[in-house]
């Protein structure tokens, strides 16, 4: 991005930002709590870019003024040099910031686990998945909520639909950090079920998609959500082994007819509860689809980056005999299984993030 352009977008940013201060004072404003969290959100996503250009621009002046006085006294010629350091610094972390970025990174999102492959161990890996994901949510200021979850015998997880929510807003809210998560994850070790010790392979799917904002349900959305579109079935809620646990059709089943996506929700206790939380679940579906829709007719350099991938392929291996977790999309490898179980998975979600930057400035090199 030229030094110019830099400029130019910062200034829109401010002139956005001043804007947003305006409208978050205006009572009016305040009392419409979807439009004030609309703009509170895009409030906390313009804040880093202010702050740190006003700390690049009160830096500048305080170098000049004591470059003015650097040949007359020894410290301000020391303290022009060390704000020389800190300018560059400055403009780095501003460039990165200003840098082309997924406009859903702020969003929550919902994210499904699928035991595939491998029976009952595929089931007690997708619980361990899903605990992994919880610790590191907790770690990283982001709230869990179950909607939906289908236990194994062995209380493994069968199927478990989340959604996932920054505590505070922010431009790297929980899309910008599970976003790369969305594919087939494979593991291999020796099954509790096993009685001979061989290793075996299982596989265990996972869906993330950033949470449509009912407030921001465009007209394909309403459209589509249309009482004629929708099939509603009722059943008895079941828990593992597929044993009823209420006496009432509280569980939901939504079949969006044109597509044919399939939701349910027997999580809560009410029939109303399950119904809100399918629909949900089925409206974030929906609005993914158009998204991916959307990316398969970009560039052939935007499709190529990390995170538009086939969601049936295979994108890490989790090997316990070796403790070793392999990422296919990056060629991450790292010895520390065990923590990374634990919540620590910072260091492989880097990996991506930053294959993905590198793909994103590519490509938009190459729109120059």
């Amino acid at each position: 991005m030229g030094e110019k352009s830099q400029v130019s977008l910062v200034d829109d940013y401010v002139s956005e930002y001043q804007g947003i201060q305006a409208q978050m004072g205006d009572p009016e404003v305040a009392g419409d709590q979807d439009r004030f969290r609309k703009l509170s959100k895009r409030y906390a996503e313009l804040q880093p870019i202010i702050n740190v250009y006003n700390d690049l621009t009160q830096a500048q002046e305080d170098h000049e003024a004591a470059a003015e006085m650097a040949g007359e006294d020894k410290e301000f010629a020391e303290e022009a040099k060390r704000l020389e350091g800190e300018i560059v610094r400055l403009e780095e972390e501003l460039a990165d910031l200003l840098a082309p970025r997924d406009e859903h990174d702020g969003d929550d999102v919902i994210m499904e686990l699928k035991a595939g492959a491998g029976g009952e161990e595929a089931a007690l890996f997708a619980g361990d998945l899903a605990r992994m994901y919880q610790k590191y949510c907790e770690k990283h200021a982001l709230s869990w909520e179950v909607l939906d979850v289908a236990e194994s015998d062995l209380g493994g997880v069968k199927d478990m639909t989340v959604a996932v929510k920054a505590k505070n807003p922010s431009r790297d809210g929980a899309w910008s950090k599970l976003k790369f998560e969305g594919g087939v994850h494979r593991v291999q070790r020796v099954p509790v079920t096993e009685s001979q010790g061989r290793i075996h392979t299982s596989a265990v799917g996972v869906l993330v998609v950033p949470e449509a904002d009912e407030a921001d349900e465009d007209e394909f959305l309403a459209e589509q959500l249309h009482p004629n579109y929708l099939r509603i079935d009722v059943y008895r809620s079941s828990g593992p082994g597929g044993q009823s646990v209420n006496t009432t059709d509280s569980a939901v089943r939504i079949t969006h007819l044109p597509t044919g996506l399939v939701v349910s929700c027997q999580n809560e206790k009410s029939q109303l509860q399950n119904k809100e939380q399918a629909m949900r679940i089925l409206r974030s579906r929906l609005l993914d689809a158009v998204h991916a829709e959307q990316e398969a007719e970009a560039s052939a350099t935007r499709r190529s980056q990390v995170r538009t991938v086939d969601r049936s392929e295979r994108i890490r291996t989790y090997n316990f005999p070796e403790n070793r977790i392999a990422d296919h999309r990056t060629g991450y490898k790292a010895n520390n299984l065990d923590q990374v179980l634990n919540g620590d998975l910072e260091a492989v979600v880097k990996s991506l993030m930053d294959a993905d930057r590198e793909a994103m400035l590519a490509a938009a090199g190459s729109n120059e």
